[in-house]
């Protein structure tokens, strides 16, 4: 898995959890998913994420491994 995609399920994790925590316990839940917000915001203008940097730390790969063999997969239409 890499980094990117680890990173999107984890945000989006996050983000739900804390709207369901703010739901059934305490708005105050919802500062955490002004927090995952903001820094998914400042890493798009900055390229860093302090949870990309413990990604890595993790052993995930940088960049992602392409499944995909030509682009008649990408459509689904087969060339030929």
């Amino acid at each position: 898995m890499s980094i990117e995609r680890a990173l999107r399920l984890i945000a989006g994790s996050v983000v739900l959890l804390s709207l369901a925590l703010a739901k059934h316990y305490s708005p105050s839940w919802l500062l955490f998913t002004v927090f995952v917000g903001l820094n998914l915001f400042q890493s798009g203008f900055t390229n860093w994420c302090p949870m990309m940097w413990f990604l890595k730390k993790l052993g995930l790969n940088d960049s992602p491994k392409s499944t995909i063999k030509n682009e008649s997969e990408i459509s689904g239409y087969s060339v030929g």
